[in-house]
């Protein structure tokens, strides 16, 4: 078996719903920024781009955005729809052509936008929709499709595990930090490009208070713990990384990030989506006879806050290794592209804090959970 290697990658700034992205569809904006990856890699012979894709037109977008790239159409390309899980469900996807010897060089990752996500509708013929077809959130398990169920499930969740508001709107106040700080301090600008002259990410807050926190809506009519700060913004963004082969960094005397060790994929109970994160890290460890602390940083898409709070009570004594830069809670959660985003972090954290071992986690619609180990080079 071939190793793998991740070279670097780019992402876009991210935007909120109806915000700097709005009128750029998902392909046009993961075009930017995959052009921009090939560009400053010197990319050639590219063996295949895959791109994770949760909420767009379907159809097989990611070649659909490859083309629109300016990509050589000789380059295959397939879309990975795993939800939230899907631009880092992708990269293991690429790094088993490699792994096997099928490819040398692959762009993988994920784009999204809300903005510009397709109203959907039922044919009359499907005995749920009859009385109306028209829908904008998929079904994510048997027997149950409302729009709202993702934050129900949230809800749930912080009600089983006994997690209180207060405890959750405490990691809000912290994403928020961190992310203002690393915005102040440049740490991510030279992963991140612009599209459509876009300057920053929408979604922090640099007055985020626990003043502000208390006053936050309730997102459910009779929720009492899920509100619009502890649930993240839905968001517009892409990010690539480029995996590669040892005979490929070799032929070009190239120095990569990481080396991709391993990666896992979980289900849990579907409406208990939040756990995901947390059972595909603890499974990724346990697959690796790796305790918590030979980990030096954690990635994980907060995409509610009640997945901070699981992790911090399973992984007490790493907290300081979370989310250094911030997480989803400030930044969005562009569904598809999480994934990819949440890697560059992992990338851009291992060099700030000089160490080997780093872990990216993200939970996903339906019950499930993806998680990868790398070692930074």
């Amino acid at each position: 078996m071939n190793d793998v290697y991740i070279l670097g990658g780019l992402r876009s700034h991210i935007g909120i719903r109806n915000g700097i992205y709005r009128h750029i569809p998902a392909e046009i904006l993961g075009a930017h920024v995959l052009k921009q990856v090939a560009a400053k890699y010197k990319l050639d012979s590219i063996d295949y781009i895959i791109g994770g894709n949760g909420v767009g037109a379907g159809g097989n977008i990611t070649r659909l955005m490859a083309l629109e790239a300016g990509m050589d159409y000789s380059v295959p390309a397939f879309t990975v729809d795993m939800q939230c899980c899907s631009g880092l469900e992708s990269i293991p996807a690429g790094a088993d052509k490699i792994k096997s010897g099928g490819a040398d060089l692959i762009i993988a990752g994920g784009f999204e936008s809300s903005s510009t996500q397709p109203r959907r509708s039922y044919n009359p013929n499907h005995p749920d929709y009859r009385d109306d077809s028209y829908y904008s959130s998929a079904k994510f398990m048997p027997a149950v499709h409302r729009e709202n169920i993702m934050l129900e499930g949230a809800e749930l969740t912080a009600l089983k595990e006994n997690i209180s508001k207060e405890e959750m709107d405490l990691w809000v106040l912290r994403s928020h930090e961190l992310a203002l700080k690393a915005r102040e301090d440049n740490l991510l600008r030279d992963i991140i490009v612009s599209v459509n002259n876009s300057r920053k990410d929408e979604g922090i807050r640099p007055r985020m208070s626990r003043k502000l926190l208390d006053r936050m809506p309730k997102v459910l009519p009779n929720g009492k713990l899920i509100t619009a700060a502890n649930a993240c913004l839905i968001n517009d963004g892409a990010a690539f990384v480029v995996l590669c082969s040892e005979k490929y960094l070799q032929k070009r005397q190239l120095k990569p990030k990481a080396k991709i060790i391993t990666s896992c994929a979980c289900g849990v109970e579907p409406m208990l989506s939040p756990k995901g994160a947390v059972t595909a890290l603890n499974k990724l460890l346990q697959q690796n006879n790796l305790q918590p602390n030979d980990i030096d940083v954690f990635e994980v898409n907060e995409a509610f806050a009640v997945i901070d709070v699981l992790f911090a009570r399973s992984f007490a004594d790493c907290t300081d290794r979370y989310n250094i830069f911030g997480g989803a809670l400030a930044y969005g959660h562009p569904y598809g592209a999480s994934g990819a985003i949440i890697m560059l972090h992992l990338l851009k954290a291992l060099d700030l804090r000089g160490g080997r071992l780093g872990c990216a986690t993200i939970a996903g619609a339906g019950g499930l959970g993806s998680s990868m180990l790398i070692e930074r080079i």
